[in-house]
């Protein structure tokens, strides 16, 4: 018997209705790194909470923040309560938080710190190894993993403001070890073969873009 098709819509109800019906996930103690942070003119919180190898969306709604004895930003260490659910429109699932404490600041946010300390006192941030990026560049590079979200933004964002564009991806491991140096092999190659006028190295969705003009 041949297996019949479901929606997209049926399979996020299915998977939302596993999720809301699982106890544990109903009542969940999480700590991370705050990114992302957005204070919504609404009063909601919108933030993602990460560590060294994974992140979750997180929201607190309006009601909730009153509790709060901190004001959140990027680069907090935080732990949080709440529940976890599908928000089943996206198909995709988060922490919807209804208490958090602080921990000091993230251990990730003092890493960035140490190293762009680093990285100014060798003078890497000098305004004479900057390069103008193009107005409206007609190639752009994009530096990321093949399978990553990153992209299809990208992708959106270029071509909305510039329909004319043409993007050229060269997929490279943007996390976890040696990836560092394939980034940085991947720069060279596109500079050498002179293959865009400006490269983009995306991580994630909305979390790390860098331009560097050719």
């Amino acid at each position: 018997m041949k297996p019949e098709a479901i929606t997209v819509t049926d399979l996020n109800k299915y998977i939302k209705n596993k999720v809301d019906n699982d106890e544990y996930l109903n009542n969940v103690l999480v700590k991370g790194e705050i990114s992302n942070f957005k204070n919504h003119y609404t009063g909601h919180l919108y933030f993602t909470l990460k560590d060294d190898n994974s992140l979750i969306k997180c929201i607190m709604f309006k009601s909730y923040t009153q509790t709060l004895k901190f004001v959140p930003k990027d680069g907090t260490k935080v732990v949080v309560f709440g529940t976890v659910a599908v928000y089943e429109r996206d198909g995709v699932y988060q922490i919807y938080c209804k208490a958090m404490q602080q921990e000091g600041i993230g251990d990730l946010y003092k890493k960035y710190e140490e190293l762009k300390n680093n990285l100014e006192k060798e003078g890497l941030f000098e305004q004479k190894y900057k390069k103008k990026i193009p107005f409206m560049p007609k190639v752009i590079g994009v530096l990321t993993s093949q399978t990553g979200a990153v992209i299809r933004d990208i992708i959106n964002v270029s071509t909305r403001r510039n329909p004319n564009v043409y993007i050229r991806l060269l997929p490279v491991p943007v996390q976890g070890e040696g990836a560092g140096e394939k980034i940085a092999d991947a720069i060279r190659f596109m500079n050498e073969k002179n293959l865009a006028d400006v490269l983009i190295i995306g991580r994630g969705r909305r979390i790390t873009r860098r331009f560097m003009a050719i």
